[in-house]
């Protein structure tokens, strides 16, 4: 072997031991150990990629407040199927399903559920290709107690951003009082027999403007930061919105974050702050409705009004503010933001007084000015009529002087300030 040769085979055999170093550590890299919690996944990224190492995360794309059992369904719906039809506010790799049995008084038996992307919007028939399985724990049914909640396991769907999914389950017995949202503003469906995984929408012959048992739908997302979820009364739940439109203020602001974050909605038509009346209070369900949902990163309270207009007045303006700044506390104690809002304009309305105004007056100037919340979104300034300030302007008045029409809860979703949800909360107020 000449020199020339002797020193060609040296460098082959050191080009060889680095490769194979190499490979050891790239797969040092990439197959470490990574957690067992099914929140979060890692994906592998090429060695010396450019592309930055990201992670993905289970975030709440839609989600819906229960308030009640809802009326003649003490036998539930055996031998039917339920299709939810519910709006994404931001898209994912797979999806989870959360069922609700809150106000049921006996076991909920769900032998079969789905999953699929609405073929077209508000419509029961799925996207080619999109109808998917549930399973929790592996198994296709499952057990939902009294007071409980149930989340599915994971399920592989490319879930798009602003887009409809639908929601299927069966259960082939009686299961009691049926835990639902009233008002939702969102034509769901019905069927006969199993039909949950039915791509075709023809036997969903029964129409409804409840959702029932789903209380939420988590996407597994890379792409956004986080859930902002928004507690409120009949404002937020967008009563007089033009039905399976998404016309409330937060598919608004939905459609402004444009994926960023996820916008779930958390509102119930009559709701109050301090007291039970149409749904547990804003204090009781807070944790359950709002900082135990998927993701959340900053909170949206926008609740009172009906504590100052409903029976039992409050009349101490102390004590609304008070149970606002309980729920600001709350929140921030979990490192969360909480934006607040003042309360909108009544007069019109036939409970309206000048003692009611007062109190109004008085809540909003401790929101404004006592730093309540980490920031404020004041509703009442941008919805109110300037010539007559305690009036919702005409354009902005569903008709009804308390709620917002089309054009009001476009101009509620505009009026948020976006770059509210990214500063850092004050410390000083945890």
């Amino acid at each position: 072997m000449t020199k020339r040769n002797g020193y060609a085979l040296l460098a082959a055999l050191a080009a060889v031991v680095v490769l194979i170093s190499g490979a050891i550590f790239a797969g040092a890299t990439l197959g470490g150990h990574g957690s067992d919690d099914d929140t979060q996944t890692r994906p592998r990224t090429p060695l010396r990629s450019a592309a930055p190492a990201t992670s993905a995360s289970w975030i709440g794309t839609w989600s819906t407040a229960p308030a009640f059992a809802e009326l003649g369904t003490e036998q539930g719906f055996p031998g039917r199927s339920l299709r939810n039809v519910v709006h994404t506010s931001i898209g994912g790799t797979s999806a989870r399903i959360t069922l609700s049995n809150l106000f049921g008084v006996q076991p909920l038996h769900i032998t079969h559920a789905s999953i699929a992307v609405a073929a077209t919007p508000g419509a029961p028939t799925a996207a080619n290709g999109t109808m998917r399985r549930l399973h929790f724990g592996g198994s296709p049914s499952v057990v939902v107690p009294p007071g409980g909640q149930v989340v599915s396991d994971p399920a592989p769907l490319n879930v798009p951003y602003d887009a409809d999914l639908l929601v299927t389950t069966y259960s082939p017995t009686p299961s009691g009082p049926v835990t639902h949202h009233p008002r939702a503003r969102q034509t769901s469906y019905v069927a006969e027999g199993d039909r949950t995984e039915d791509p075709l929408g023809d036997a969903y012959t029964g129409q409804t403007p409840y959702w029932r048992y789903l209380t939420a739908v988590d996407v597994l997302s890379g792409k956004s930061e986080g859930a902002v979820v928004v507690i409120g009364d009949s404002i937020t739940d967008g009563v007089t919105s033009t039905a399976g439109a998404n016309r409330r203020w937060t598919d608004v602001l939905a459609d402004r974050l444009d994926g960023r974050y996820g916008v779930l909605n958390s509102g119930i038509s009559g709701n109050r702050l301090l007291s039970d009346g149409t749904g547990p209070s804003g204090l009781a369900r807070f944790d359950r409705d709002v900082l135990s949902r998927s993701g959340v990163k900053a909170v949206v309270v926008v609740l009172g009004i009906n504590d100052i207009l409903r029976p039992p007045h409050e009349l101490d303006a102390a004590r609304i503010t008070a149970g606002l700044d309980q729920l600001a506390r709350q929140a921030r104690a979990r490192g969360l933001r909480v934006v607040g809002s003042t309360i909108m304009p009544f007069e019109g309305t036939r409970a309206h007084t000048p003692q009611l105004e007062a109190v109004r007056d008085r809540v909003n100037e401790a929101i404004r000015t006592r730093g309540v919340f980490d920031a404020v979104v004041d509703f009442d300034q941008a919805l109110r009529d300037p010539y007559a300030p305690d009036r919702l302007l005409p354009a902005y008045d569903s008709g009804d002087h308390l709620h917002p029409s089309d054009e009001g809860y476009r101009r509620m979703g505009t009026a948020f300030d976006i770059a509210s949800l990214n500063r850092s909360a004050d410390a000083a107020g945890v």
